[in-house]
């Protein structure tokens, strides 16, 4: 496999906002444990590769089970994962899963039920902010595990 397309040498000014963007999600600071969990799932559903293989070692750097990163992709099925983590998974599908049916009410009642506004506001800009990188990491198609 072969980079398609490198943004960072062809197009540094958008690589740069986006990496900005992501830049400014750090205050406030959303729980690692929570982005981790973002990253790593929306990842898993876009299924790109190189942003699974960079955010399941960040999360084992912050601590992250391998049990809860093997499970993370059958979340639904396990009892390894908080009610608040399952109420942002499920914001998290959602959000990346956008044309499947929008944003449910029971989706985002729920992550209301644990996550304040502002909260779910971070969350969901989480969530756009990996959408984003999974999108550019797809189309450059960066190899990994060489």
């Amino acid at each position: 496999m072969q980079t398609r397309l490198d943004f960072a040498s062809v197009y540094p000014a958008a690589k740069k906002a986006l990496a900005a963007f992501d830049a400014a999600l750090a205050e406030p600071a959303l729980d690692a444990t929570l982005r981790n969990l973002i990253r790593v799932r929306a990842s898993q559903v876009n299924g790109c590769a190189l942003c699974v293989d960079l955010h399941t070692k960040e999360a084992r750097d912050a601590g992250e089970s391998e049990r809860r990163l093997y499970a993370l992709a059958a979340w639904r099925e396990t009892v390894l994962f908080s009610e608040p983590e399952r109420a942002v998974l499920a914001l998290t599908e959602a959000v990346t899963l956008i044309a499947d049916g929008h944003l449910p009410d029971e989706v985002h009642r729920e992550a209301t039920k644990h996550f304040d506004e502002p909260g779910v506001a971070r969350i969901v800009m989480e969530i756009i902010s990996i959408n984003a990188w999974n999108r550019l990491g797809i189309v450059q198609r960066k190899p990994i595990g060489s």
